[in-house]
């Protein structure tokens, strides 16, 4: 007789060894010599001379053993017992039986991705960090000085260590700069340093985009509070690039005297600049 409705394809269904029956009513429960457990009589179907027998009335699950409510003889067959899986549990999936959609997360399951929640997290590398939405970039440094030789002139800041690129964004060796190969908002964070050399010195740093300054060159300043002395800026910036945007940074100071240092390795200077994908 053909099946009504939709065959069943998959299930935790087993089918225990063959019992040999004597004068008891009681038999040990083993799949593949190993004793089995089923949680309640229901979930079993057991034939006994070919009679497909009552749960709780005929017989009874005690651990794993079952129990019939006679004694058998060895003239019984019983002709096989079927576990229909655990109550309640839908027992290991075989492979390739879930689709993303009967999962909590969203996301895209591979080889490269974790799910969590709602959110997709990448797996973390050296050269390659993401979380949620936000996507590292690049991350640059310099060992070189920019000299500002003249006050109120933004003179373009040299990065030549290339510390991470993860697409190939960032040019360490001619223009010193991050050029998007996608569009999307990014965010930019630069830790630098000047040698300023009076304590009314004010430096600025700024973002230029496509090679204009962008409108948050003033924001980022800093007043040195002693003579000769070296000054530390941390900044950020966020923007929305179209491909080949490309983005770079310039440094000033406004103050009299002689020209100023932007990155002064000799008194220890530091510079990182980092780059971000963030939708």
């Amino acid at each position: 007789m053909s099946y009504i409705g939709r065959t069943p394809i998959v299930g935790n269904f087993v089918k225990l060894d063959t019992i040999t029956t004597s004068a008891t009513a009681t038999y040990n429960l083993l799949n593949g010599g190993v004793s089995y457990y089923p949680q309640s009589a229901n979930n079993c179907i057991v034939s006994l001379n070919g009679v497909i027998q009552s749960p709780t009335s005929a017989y009874t699950i005690s651990g794993s053993t079952i129990v019939f409510s006679d004694a058998l003889t060895s003239s019984d067959t019983i002709d096989f017992i079927l576990v229909l899986g655990d109550v309640l549990n839908l027992g290991t999936p075989s492979d390739n039986t879930v689709s993303l959609a009967k999962l909590t997360a969203t996301g895209t399951k591979d080889a490269t991705t974790l799910l969590k929640g709602n959110n997709t997290f990448g797996l973390v590398t050296p050269n390659n960090i993401s979380t949620d939405n936000a996507q590292l970039r690049f991350m640059a440094a310099t060992t070189s000085t920019t000299t500002l030789t003249t006050q109120n002139v933004f003179y373009k800041t040299t990065w030549n260590q290339q510390l991470i690129d993860n697409f190939n964004e960032f040019d360490p060796t001619t223009n010193y700069r991050f050029t998007a190969s996608e569009a999307g908002t990014y965010l930019f964070n630069c830790f630098c340093s000047f040698r300023l050399n009076s304590d009314q010195d004010i430096a600025f740093l700024a973002y230029y985009k496509n090679g204009s300054a962008s409108s948050n060159t003033d924001v980022y300043k800093s007043i040195i509070g002693s003579a000769d002395g070296e000054c530390y800026m941390a900044t950020a910036y966020k923007v929305t690039l179209a491909a080949t945007d490309y983005i770079e940074i310039f440094a000033k100071w406004t103050s009299l005297g002689s020209s100023r240092e932007f990155n002064n390795g000799a008194i220890g200077g530091e510079a990182i600049w980092t780059g971000w994908k963030i939708a």
